[in-house]
C-alpha cells in the first residue's frame, strides 16, 4: 500500500517534530509546516492525503489557513487547539475534526486512522463505485477487507456478521425472512430455531453500525417478514 502523507502545521518546531516522529513511527510520510502561509505553498507542490493544523498561529493563522484550503482541496483536516471553544466555530469552516491539547498519541492516531479510512472511501466526498465497496448512506461494506465503515470509522464484523450485511447490502429494500438468511449465510437448511439465531446476529450487527440501535436506520425489521437493508442515497 502507498505510503500516505500527512501534513503537520504548528508555529512551534518542537511540536512539529514529536508529532512527526510518533507519525513516521506510524509509518506515514510526514511534511511540515509553521503557520498558514507554508501550509498552503506546500499543498501546491506535493500531495497530501491529511493536514494537521493548529489554529494560533503568527501571520496566516490556522482559521484563516482552514478557509483558503478549503477553496481548493478536499483532504480531510484536524484541528489541533487548546481553545475548545472554538471547536464549534472550525466545524463550521470546514474541518473534518477537532482535537483539544494536551491530547494522547493514541488518540491522535485512532483520529487520522478514522479520517484517512473515510476520505479513501468516499473518495474525497463522493462515494467510490469500484466493485470493491457497497455504499448505503453514511454505511460502506468493504468487500475486499471483510469490515464495514460507518461515519468514517471501521466496524470489524464476524464471519456470519459480515455474511448477513452483504447479503442485505446487496439487496437494498429486498425483505429476507429469518430462514433464507440462515440458509444463504450459514449454508445449511433452516429448522424451527434458526430465527433466533439470526435474530441474535442481527442484534449484534447493529450495535456495532447503528447510532442507535434501539432505533435502527439501516437494517430494519418487517414483523412477520424478516429483515431488510433501508436503502439511501
Amino acid at each position: 500500500m502507498e505510503q500516505e502523507t500527512i501534513l503537520v502545521v504548528d508555529d512551534h518546531r518542537e511540536i512539529v517534530y514529536s508529532i512527526s516522529e510518533l507519525l513516521k513511527y506510524e509509518n506515514y510520510r510526514v511534511l511540515g509546516a509553521y503557520n498558514g502561509k507554508e501550509a498552503l505553498e506546500v499543498l501546491e507542490r506535493e500531495p497530501v492525503d491529511l493536514v494537521l493544523l493548529d489554529v494560533m498561529m503568527p501571520g496566516l493563522n490556522g482559521l484563516s489557513a482552514l478557509m483558503k484550503l478549503r477553496e481548493r482541496w478536499k483532504i480531510p483536516v484536524i484541528i489541533l487547539s487548546a481553545r475548545t471553544e472554538e471547536s464549534d466555530k472550525v466545524s463550521g469552516l470546514g474541518a473534518d475534526d477537532y482535537i483539544s491539547k494536551p491530547y494522547q498519541p493514541a488518540e491522535l492516531i485512532a483520529r487520522i486512522q478514522a479520517q484517512l479510512r473515510r476520505y479513501h472511501v468516499w473518495g474525497g466526498g463522493q462515494p467510490k463505485q469500484d466493485g470493491e465497496l457497497l455504499i448505503n448512506g453514511a454505511l460502506a461494506l468493504d468487500k475486499k477487507q471483510r469490515v464495514a465503515v460507518v461515519d468514517g470509522k471501521e466496524v470489524r464484523l464476524t464471519a456470519k456478521e459480515y455474511g448477513i450485511l452483504l447479503l442485505l447490502m446487496e439487496h437494498p429494500g429486498q425483505v429476507f425472512p429469518a430462514e433464507q438468511i440462515y440458509e444463504r449465510v450459514w449454508n445449511e437448511e433452516a429448522d424451527f430455531a434458526v430465527e433466533n439465531t439470526v435474530m441474535v446476529h442481527i442484534r449484534h450487527i447493529r450495535e456495532k453500525i447503528e447510532i442507535d440501535a434501539k432505533n435502527p436506520r439501516y437494517v430494519k425489521v418487517v414483523w412477520g417478514i424478516g429483515y431488510k437493508m433501508e436503502r439511501y442515497d
